[in-house]
Order: structure tokens, then C-alpha cells, then sequence
């Protein structure tokens, strides 16, 4: 199979007796701009608690990242206190050392704070916009008119409160804290990088274009197939909801072999479209592995050259390689964000555009009251057919013991005279008629 070529998306069903296919919406939004400014609206009643989630992501990041700065000083107090030992001079400032240490670990443990406050906010806000979708789209679905439903499956239907608001929420939950957190690292580092050496910054950043580079053509090559798995996926979901939901049409039409080989056609295509998708996927951690490998010999290289002339300290280059580390591990956050906004914006566009479908009038002109209407009506399948098998009402004015030819207090053999009388007219008046015409013959 060649890229999309053998990718075609099977033809709709008609009615089987069941819930029809589930459609998934592709992994791209026809319009992202549009899209993600409609969600920013929907959830702007909660803009105090995503300044508060942006805050304490900022405020989380800026502390791990002054961490490994200030550790490297540990480790230049270490390596000059065994020189002075050796030296004979002195030995370790061990004060000096708790002193750092102790320092640290309260950034850390700040760091750690805020990150599980913005982790905490953030994860109840998601929660709120997924509940609110789901019950504005269970109440729209009240509201719609047959048509449709006529012209769409029941699936794409219930997708929107299941697939698409499961993905619309973790992607909000996920991509917002993980932008800030990225854009503020990259920052971060950056700025920590330069104060200890701009020559190491330089020969760090180098290698920025060429992670760019890689990350854009693996996105590229995997997005159309990651597109593909997400439809078929849908399909998949579809037949067998359609096959099990329908299973007395296909077994009384004998379809059981028509259903196995359109599910095979389908799920083939998933899996192709699943395996090339995966394996662009997990190509991009290698990649990026390779990549800061080759940054951390340039750092080590001139890092080992400037020690050498005195410029820095050795506690300045154990701290710069892992600022290295910590600037390579945001772009490739940033990079797999990218593709989890895509797939929210499209989730996105599919439900408000379900909830900006035409309503139907819920009040007609002369509509009758159905209030006081009760009771229970029973239907049975039979080979495709509804039948109907009864019905019962708590206002029924049969009685029984009116009907029943059963003497009681209620009922009277000799009330039925006068109806006896009254239907057997007809035939009196014919038997006389009849006595008069043969009357006349003789």
C-alpha cells in the first residue's frame, strides 16, 4: 500500500435494524482559527482559573530551572575542597554545602507545590467543560429534527459525547499547561545558559534547526496516517456497533459472512494505517536522543577548553550540560502538543457544530397535551417485523366484572333485555317481512 492510495472510506449503510456506523472526525480541523477561538469563548467563564493554572506553571518552571545552577555550585565547592585537601591547604566546606543543598530542595519543593496546584485547577476546569458539553449536546439531541438523523448515523451522533469530548478534554487539559510550561523552560534555560557561557549557548542552539527539521518531516509524515487510524477507527467502532446492535436482520438474512469480510476490508486498513502511524511516532524520540547526544559533545568539548583557561568552573559545565538537557526536552513536548491541538480543534469544530445545528419547534399550533396520556403499549420483533402486543392503561373503562356474564351486584341478566331486543330488531322486522311476502304469493 502506497501513502493514502488503498485508503477508501466504505459507503454508508441503510438501516439494519439497529444503531447505525460511528464517524470520528479527522485528525485536522478544516478551520483551526475558527475552532479554537470558539472554545476559548466557551470556556472564558473559567478565564480566572487559567490565568491562575498559567501563574503557577510559570512560577513552577522558573524554580526548577534556577535549580541546576545553583547545584553546580556544589559540585565546584567539592572539586575545589578536594584540591585544597590535596593541596594540603584546607578541606570541605561541608556548612557551605548543606547550606546550597538545603536551598535546592526548597526550590524543588516550591517547584512541586505549584505544579500540583496548577495540575489541580487546571484538571477541574477540564472536568466542568467536558460536563457542560455533554449535557448541552444530550439536550440538542431532544431538540433536532428527524431529518437529521435520517441523513447521518447514529454513531457520528454519539461520538460527540463520547470520542470527541474525551479528546476535546484532555487535550485541554493537557496541551495549555504543557505550552506554558515548554515556552517558560525554553526561556528559562536560555537566559541560565547565557549567563554561564555564550560561546556553549551558541554550539547548544546550533543543533535547534536541525531538531526542527527532523521533528517537521516525522509530524508531516505521520499526521496523514495518524488521520486515517482515527476515521477508521470509527468505522471499526461503527460495524460492530451496527453488527451486534442488528444481529437478528443478519442472521435472518444470512449476511453473517458479508459482515465478517467488510469487517476484515476495514479493520486492514486500520491496522496499515495504524502500524505506518506508530512507527513515524516512535521515531521521534530516537531522533531527538541522537540529536542531544551530539549537543552534549559540543558542550562537553568547549566546555573542557574553557575550563581549561579558567573561564568557568567545572560546577558551570556540569550545570550547562543539564540546561542542555532541559532546553532539548521542551521542543519535543512542544512538538507532540502540536498534534494534540490538532486533534482538539477538530474535536472542537464537531461539537459546536452539532450544537449549532437548526432546532426543531418544540411548540406547535394546536398540538395536543399528552399529560394526563398514560399507560403502556407492547411491541415484539418478529423476522423484522414490529408487532404490536398489547396495551394497558391505569383509565381503561373496561371493567371485568361489568363484562362477565357473572352475577353479582353490579351486573343483571335481565339488564341485557332491552339490548337483546334492540340488536334483534333488525332480524324481527326481516322474519316479518320475509312472512309477508309469502303471504301475498298464496
Amino acid at each position: 500500500m502506497e501513502d493514502n492510495k488503498d485508503f477508501k472510506t466504505p459507503p454508508r449503510r441503510g438501516r439494519m435494524g439497529g444503531p447505525r456506523g460511528m464517524g470520528m472526525a479527522p485528525e485536522k480541523a478544516k478551520d483551526f482559527k475558527g475552532s479554537i477561538s470558539k472554545l476559548m469563548s466557551y470556556i472564558g467563564r473559567y478565564k480566572i482559573g487559567i490565568f491562575a493554572v498559567m501563574l503557577f506553571a510559570a512560577v513552577a518552571t522558573v524554580f526548577n530551572v534556577i535549580g541546576p545552577k545553583i547545584l553546580g555550585k556544589v559540585t565546584t565547592a567539592l572539586s575545589e575542597g578536594l584540591m585544597r585537601k590535596i593541596a594540603g591547604t584546607g578541606g570541605m566546606d561541608f556548612n557551605y554545602i548543606g547550606k546550597i543543598l538545603i536551598i535546592v530542595l526548597c526550590l524543588y519543593l516550591v517547584s512541586v507545590i505549584f505544579s500540583f496546584c496548577q495540575g489541580w485547577i487546571m484538571t477541574g476546569i477540564t472536568q466542568k467543560v467536558c460536563y457542560r458539553l455533554r449535557k448541552e449536546i444530550s439536550e440538542k439531541i431532544n431538540r433536532m429534527p428527524m431529518k437529521y438523523f435520517e441523513s447521518r448515523t447514529y454513531g457520528e451522533v454519539l461520538s460527540r459525547i463520547t470520542n470527541d469530548v474525551d479528546t476535546l478534554g484532555q487535550g485541554l487539559n493537557q496541551s495549555i499547561t504543557t505550552i506554558i510550561t515548554s515556552v517558560a523552560t525554553l526561556v528559562g534555560v536560555f537566559i541560565m545558559m547565557m549567563s554561564i557561557s555564550p560561546l556553549m549557548t551558541i554550539i547548544a542552539v546550533i543543533i535547534l534547526p536541525v531538531s526542527a527539521g527532523l521533528i517537521s518531516f516525522v509530524v508531516k509524515r505521520s499526521q496523514k496516517y495518524f488521520k486515517t487510524q482515527q476515521e477508521y477507527l470509527g468505522h471499526i467502532n461503527g460495524q460492530v456497533e451496527e453488527t451486534y446492535g442488528g444481529h437478528l436482520v443478519v442472521k435472518s438474512f444470512n449476511k453473517e459472512k458479508d459482515m465478517v469480510k467488510q469487517f476484515d476490508e476495514t479493520n486492514n486498513v486500520l491496522y496499515k494505517s495504524a502500524w505506518k502511524s506508530q512507527f513515524f511516532s516512535g521515531m521521534m524520540q530516537p531522533i531527538m536522543a541522537f540529536v542531544g547526544n551530539l549537543g552534549y559533545a559540543g558542550v562537553a568539548l568547549s566546555g573542557g577548553f574553557l575550563a581549561i583557561k579558567g573561564t568557568i568552573t567545572i560546577g558551570d559545565i556540569q550545570a550547562f550540560i543539564q540546561y542542555v538537557k532541559n532546553f532539548s526536552q521542551p521542543i519535543t513536548q512542544i512538538a507532540q502538543v502540536i498534534n494534540q491541538v490538532q486533534s482538539m480543534a477538530a474535536a472542537s469544530e464537531r461539537v459546536f457544530e452539532f450544537l449549532e445545528e437548526e432546532e426543531e419547534d418544540q411548540e406547535h399550533e394546536g398540538a395536543v397535551s399528552v399529560e394526563n396520556v398514560t399507560g403502556e403499549v407492547k411491541f415484539k420483533l418478529y423476522k423484522g417485523n414490529i408487532i404490536k402486543a398489547g396495551t394497558t392503561s391505569p383509565y381503561s373503562l373496561y371493567n371485568e366484572s361489568l363484562a362477565s356474564f357473572t352475577t353479582g351486584d353490579l351486573y343483571d341478566h335481565h339488564d341485557a333485555d332491552g339490548f337483546i331486543n334492540l340488536f334483534g330488531l333488525p332480524l324481527k322486522v326481516r322474519a316479518m317481512k320475509l312472512q309477508e311476502v309469502k303471504s301475498n304469493k298464496k
